[in-house]
């Protein structure tokens, strides 16, 4: 006898559970379980073993119980319990004779049974997403004997689903990037939403993708989920960040199906798709003559779009005026040209300077090449600022010379310097005293220097002077030079004979000669080795001896 699900179950499973033929021997019952499927296991005989040990054979009518799996709809909302099924078998007459009995998984508390017409109710609401199916024995009994009428049997009983899960993305919102400037169908990411429903049964657990914000700059795969670029020449400088909100709906995006979305955060980075460029094409900056050499003395900038590497910036100086004076290297940090000074400036020799600036992007990308050149100009003019400074001696050390015994006043020589401005400041002279006595004087307008004293070789042959000069209009500027003064020698110390030496004269001399041994004195023209005899004339206008020796 076959026993129906009620339609109202939806189950698309005819379930039929049927009485296996009753051995009432001693034989054993075997029943097959393999889910899904309808099964049936039919004892065609009974075996018993005689005295002799041989098998006797009991022919009995066929009789099956017949099962297979029963559905039960989840999330069942109602008053009553929901039906599920009926247990029946063959042995039943219907006079209540028969007892029906489940066990296991539920059996008692989800799932109870009549006993006497073995109609099977789920009591409570089940969630397919937390179980699947349940795993039940059935068993039918005579109330009278209390013997099993049919053999147990295993079946099992399956939550059927309904699409009562929304897809999710568990892991977003997501953050990405893509490269500026990249083609049409480059891809982005790819997301991937999770349905809790059944994906074998029906399309609850079929997602499609659509974007829901993010157009035209980015499309979805609907099967797939991932995102692509959509919009050529997508610009970093123009615009950097795009928000872009992917659904995920089931039922393949039919109407009534559930859906869930997530947002995705796409950033673009940068290519270097941008050369440098001088705000202005020309600059002017002012320097003063007493700007210091290896010095900073200003700066120029080119602007940059782009980012990191792409955005670094190399400076030269291309003309040989600007070269020659000045040098230019880029600041890391700022990416400023810092220009600085390689030859002293003089704003009496040369008052400005042109420089022709070029600023190039080292790091090329072949790809943009077609967007350039990387690289721009401009004219910075240099204009040398004039610096009051100290005057310039003409000198940087004098050399001067004056006879000993020469007269007080006599001019020993003269030192010049000049104003080097432009406005050609007179000059003012002064002797530095501090280390020199009071033998010479200097002019103040002149430079002339002369003598305050009587000099003697003998005593200073050498005297040195520090001559200091400044300007009338400003006397804080000084400059100073050393001023070296010889004093060259007269013929103003006689011969000197030690009165504790002998003095020996050679026999051979004749009239108008003298001969001595040995002459002391630093003059004598005359030097010989004792007691040699070496004959000299003498003029008495050089020579003049005192005490003993006379010129008659």
């Amino acid at each position: 006898m076959r026993i129906l699900v009620p339609t109202s179950c939806l189950c698309p499973v005819l379930l039929c559970l049927c009485v296996l033929e009753r051995s009432y021997g001693s034989g054993h019952h075997a029943i097959s379980k393999l889910p899904g499927r309808n099964h049936s296991l039919t004892h065609s005989h009974n075996q018993t073993r005689g005295p002799n040990g041989e098998t006797e054979v009991h022919h009995r009518p066929k009789r099956g119980w017949i099962w297979n799996q029963f559905f039960v709809l989840e999330e069942h909302i109602g008053p009553d319990a929901q039906y599920v099924g009926k247990l029946h078998s063959n042995s039943d007459k219907g006079d209540g004779s028969v007892r029906y009995i489940l066990s296991g998984e539920g059996a008692g508390t989800i799932f109870i049974i009549d006993e006497s017409t073995g109609d099977i109710h789920a009591t409570k609401s089940l969630d397919r997403e937390k179980k699947t199916h349940y795993v039940l024995h059935a068993q039918a009994i005579d109330r009278n004997t209390n013997k099993p009428l049919e053999p147990e049997s295993e079946f099992i009983i399956k939550v059927q689903d309904i699409n009562d899960n929304a897809p999710k993305f568990p892991d977003g919102p997501f953050d990405t990037s893509v490269a500026e400037m990249s083609e049409v169908g480059t891809s982005v990411f790819q997301v991937t939403a999770t349905d809790a429903d059944d994906p074998t049964y029906g399309n609850s657990a079929r997602v499609v993708y659509s974007i829901l914000q993010g157009q035209p700059y980015f499309s979805v795969d609907p099967k797939t989920g991932i995102i692509r670029t959509a919009l050529a020449g997508m610009d970093r400088e123009a615009r950097e960040h795009y928000t872009v909100v992917i659904q995920a709906k089931d039922m393949a995006g039919q109407v009534g199906g559930l859906s869930g979305s997530t947002t995705v955060n796409i950033t673009l980075t940068d290519v270097n798709d941008n050369p440098p460029n001088f705000p202005q094409k020309n600059y002017q900056l002012y320097v003063p003559e007493s700007a210091q050499v290896g010095k900073p003395v200003g700066k120029i900038r080119a602007t940059d779009e782009d980012l990191g590497i792409n955005a670094e910036i190399k400076y030269s100086i291309m003309n040989s005026e600007g070269a020659t004076t000045f040098s230019i290297h880029t600041d890391r940090d700022t990416r400023e040209g810092i220009i600085s000074l390689k030859k002293p400036l003089n704003f009496e020799k040369k008052k400005s300077y042109t420089l022709h600036i070029e600023a190039v992007n080292p790091h090329l990308d072949p790809r943009f090449s077609h967007l350039g050149p990387y690289k721009d100009t401009a004219t910075l003019k240099i204009t040398v600022g004039d610096v009051d400074e100290p005057p310039v001696f003409s000198m940087d050390h004098y050399i001067l010379d004056v006879y000993e015994n020469s007269p007080v006043g006599t001019e020993v020589g003269s030192v010049t310097a000049h104003d080097p401005d432009s406005k050609n400041s007179p000059i003012r002279y002064f002797i530095d005293r501090r280390n020199e006595d009071s033998y010479f004087s200097i002019e103040a307008d002149s430079g002339m220097i002369r003598t305050t004293q009587v000099l003697d070789r003998e005593k200073t042959p050498w005297h040195n002077l520090s001559v200091s000069a400044s300007e009338v209009d400003n006397p804080s500027f000084l400059s100073h030079v050393p001023v070296t003064v010889q004093v060259l020698d007269k013929n103003d110390n006689p011969p000197e004979i030690p009165t504790d030496e002998d003095i020996i004269v050679c026999e051979s001399i004749r009239p108008g000669q003298v001969s001595v041994s040995h002459l002391p004195h630093k003059h004598t023209h005359t030097h010989m080795h004792p007691f040699s005899c070496l004959s000299g004339v003498f003029d008495k206008h050089d020579w003049r001896v005192w005490d003993r020796w006379k010129w008659r």
